[in-house]
């Protein structure tokens, strides 16, 4: 809040205390003069210091009066708070009335004052320049009341507080500085505790270990709905952004009008996606392509934010079904592949069980034969148009394929052979992707 004056120097020479030489010295009389003009300014400025010290009371009301009268932020405090901004306006003016007496002895304390002043408004989220207009209103009132009480008991003198003006002033300009300080000092940490609260509350959320009574502080903390309709993102690979949600990747893939949070990882990052009505099948935005070398996995949509655990176990998923080189998978276009990722042993065992002897034939042959079989279910089980993409006569086609089924002892007539062998083709191709 308010703090009327700084304290960091002196306000005046010792009496009889010489000047430093200078090459410009005055005739010998002039320092003689100043010195008398010091001391007289500093007993004038100590007699009303003393009155305003027993005033402080009615100084403090006339600060918060005049609090009420300039300063919005103030008015809404005082309001809440009364008794604590009247109490800490009566201890920053004691501060510095007292420092007009003894500079060096209530230096350190009127500081601590001041600092503490400076974090509990950035805590209670006072504005900054609401904090330092109201040092200044302090300053300014002391000031007045200095001039007043002077010209009341002594009018004589009042000119001679013009000597001290400037040091007063002085402590004023340090003190407004060291409340900033302050205040920006706490601010930058109540900014890391929102932040590292945030990430904490956000993990716990993709996780699927947030309680059910966290999730109204996840929700705000966030700035997401408990009741949206999400879906989340698991971003991998050299490619991946690493300037949150302002960064290239929302750009690439998130619909305008969407809300995210992105949750930096060590292997992938996570974004969560408020998806705005009727954009379910927006991620990625038609035509946008991935960022070189980047892997996107995209879970189903999650109804609430209690789903978003799931939503990033699904995207997890998608992800480990992306191409090496980059690419972005939706998980409800690749189940078949998701379930076998989510199982990796049954997988393996699927591989072994059926593809075995295709397996430990020469490497050249398996090659061939592992390209022929997976073009053939790509082309629904036309020798001819397999033959085109690897462009081999469609007899050719057909003797690897009964070279396949030999080997595998399945024939690809039959409806579950085709299957098992279809789904050990896709483990066998996860398997050498991921490894």
């Amino acid at each position: 809040m308010q703090h009327a004056l700084p304290h960091a120097m002196p306000y005046a020479r010792p009496r009889g205390a010489p000047r430093p030489p200078s090459p410009a010295a005055p005739p010998p009389r002039g320092p003689r003069v100043r010195s008398l003009i010091d001391a007289d300014a500093l007993g004038v400025l100590h007699r009303a210091a003393r009155t305003l010290l027993d005033d402080l009371p009615e100084l403090t009301e006339r600060l918060l009066a005049a609090l009420r009268e300039q300063e919005p932020a103030y008015r809404t405090a005082l309001a809440r708070d009364p008794e604590g901004i009247r109490q800490e306006a009566h201890r920053s003016l004691r501060h510095s009335v007292a420092s007009l007496l003894d500079p060096r002895g209530t230096r350190e304390a009127a500081r601590r004052c001041t600092w503490r002043i400076g974090t509990v408004r950035a805590e209670e989220g006072l504005p900054l320049d609401a904090l330092l207009h109201a040092f200044r209103l302090g300053g300014s009132l002391v000031w007045q009341a200095l001039v007043e009480e002077t010209s009341r008991t002594a009018p004589e003198d009042t000119r001679l507080l013009i000597h001290v003006a400037a040091d007063v002033w002085n402590f004023v300009d340090e003190h407004c500085t060291l409340v900033a300080e302050a205040y920006r000092q706490a601010e930058r940490h109540l900014l890391w505790r929102r932040e590292n609260r945030q990430r904490v509350l956000a993990a716990a959320l993709l996780d699927g270990t947030s309680r059910i009574a966290d999730l109204p502080e996840t929700a705000r903390a966030l700035g997401l709905p408990e009741d949206g309709r999400y879906v989340v993102l698991a971003v991998a690979g050299p490619g991946r952004p690493r300037t949150g949600e302002d960064g290239a990747l929302r750009a690439a893939l998130v619909p305008a009008g969407a809300r995210v949070h992105w949750q930096t990882g060590a292997e992938a990052d996570h974004g969560i996606v408020l998806l705005p009505e009727g954009d379910a099948e927006a991620l990625p935005r038609p035509g946008a392509e991935p960022l070189a070398g980047a892997r996107v996995g995209i879970g189903a949509v999650a109804e609430g934010l209690a789903a978003v655990g799931e939503a990033r176990a699904q995207a997890d998923l998608a992800l480990g079904i992306c191409p090496p080189g980059g690419g972005h998978v939706r998980l409800d276009e690749h189940l078949p592949e998701a379930l076998l990722l989510a199982s990796p042993e049954l997988g393996a065992a699927l591989v072994a069980r059926v593809l075995g002897g295709l397996l430990a034939v020469e490497p050249g042959e398996r090659e061939v034969l592992l390209a022929t079989l997976a073009a053939w279910f790509a082309c629904e089980g036309s020798a001819r148009r397999v033959g085109e993409r690897l462009f081999c006569h469609r007899n050719t086609v057909l003797n690897r394929l009964r070279r396949c089924e030999r080997l595998t002892g399945r024939v690809l007539g039959r409806p579950a052979d085709a299957a098992e062998l279809s789904l050990a083709l896709t483990a066998h191709r996860l398997r050498s992707d991921a490894g």
